[in-house]
């Protein structure tokens, strides 16, 4: 690879298997050299860690000072050792773990934005330790929408034989039908259309929209939803040339999409997504947060709490999260090089005779 990219990681909740899961992932030499890392945690959980799965220690370590700099080394620990909770011994949600947790990711957010990092990975936070802290925010997705500005995103799932995008995510079942609108079903259908093509390198994906009604409603039996709300957002997405079929059952669609019918479905709430996903590949399957200025990847599991500390965490869906944050990152610098190549031409193009 001639572009090596840097990707932050943050250690996500100090109490969770972030420690665990970013040190099991990082010890394969190969992956290390496909990347520089700048880790955003605590030195004394990632080598404790380390020292529970017998590796030795791989990185460099420099004290959190409140300034954000790039690195020469291949591994950086950033450590924020003001956080002094010992998360290994304290394995649930606690102020100071949100407190934490959130400094770690607004630093790498404002690492990528000033271009000091590529992309982002984001270990697993626990989002009670967010609001302990103060913190109102329902995840990941959207704090980093929130910080970055992002007004079109959506959450994405990438595992073995299936992409699927989500149109409302983190919304009580009781509440969707307030958020589920024509809009909120066509934003995802055009992300995920782009990001297909930008990121997957599938020219001409096809696109299934679950329905939300069992049997997508079967002609108004059991809602109208399907009529009124999906149908027209896939009408919307078809006029701007989008290859969109739906809605579908949700309980067959998937199947189609694992048969190779299709490349992604669109589901309309965060379990409706999420169960084929983890089913079919929970240990490597990779949250993306699509539509942000910057590229930001997660593991698809939560902070296991109750393994913390045992040396049983799966870092496949870790491995699997940086893998494809390098891959996306090595993906838009050709493009941006591409671009610049093209530039002097295209200026030479125009210039007046």
């Amino acid at each position: 690879m001639d572009y090596r990219p840097t990707i932050a990681i943050t250690m996500g909740d100090p109490a969770g298997i972030g420690p665990e899961v970013i040190v099991k992932a990082l010890a394969d030499p190969v992956l290390r050299h496909k990347a520089r890392y700048i880790i955003y945690g605590m030195n004394e959980l990632l080598a404790y860690a380390a020292d529970l799965a017998e590796f030795d220690v791989f990185w460099w370590r420099d004290q959190y000072n409140g300034r954000l700099r790039p690195y020469p080394h291949e591994v950086v620990v950033v450590d924020y050792d003001n956080y002094t909770m010992l998360g290994h011994a304290v394995r649930a949600p606690s102020k100071m773990g949100g407190e934490a947790s959130m400094r770690f990711c607004l630093d790498a957010i404002d690492a990528a934005q000033r271009k000091i990092v590529d992309a982002v990975v984001t270990a697993p936070i626990a989002k009670e330790s967010w609001k302990l802290a103060g913190y109102h925010f329902p995840g990941h997705t959207e704090l980093f929408a929130m910080r970055t500005g992002a007004r079109r995103y959506a959450m994405m799932f990438a595992g073995g034989p299936l992409k699927v995008v989500l149109a409302t995510v983190h919304v009580p079942l009781n509440s969707l039908w307030g958020r589920l609108n024509i809009g909120a079903v066509f934003q995802p259908i055009e992300l995920i259309h782009e990001a297909l093509v930008n990121w997957f390198d599938i020219p001409k994906p096809r696109i299934a929209v679950a329905g939300v009604n069992p049997h997508a409603s079967e002609n108004g039996q059991f809602g109208d939803e399907e009529e009124r709300i999906i149908s027209p957002a896939i009408l919307m997405a078809k006029d701007q040339g989008i290859d969109v079929t739906g809605p579908y059952p949700p309980d067959t669609v998937f199947l189609s999409a694992v048969n190779g019918k299709f490349d992604a479905v669109v589901a309309m709430y965060h379990d409706q997504g999420l169960i084929p996903v983890k089913l079919l590949a929970f240990d490597r399957a990779v949250n993306v947060t699509i539509g942000l200025p910057i590229i930001r990847t997660s593991p698809d599991h939560g902070t296991a709490f109750d393994i913390v500390g045992r040396n049983r965490a799966n870092p496949g869906s870790m491995r699997a999260a940086i893998e494809l944050a390098i891959d996306m990152a090595v993906k838009r610098h050709a493009r941006q090089e591409a671009q610049r190549r093209a530039a002097p031409a295209q200026r030479q193009a125009h210039d007046p005779q």
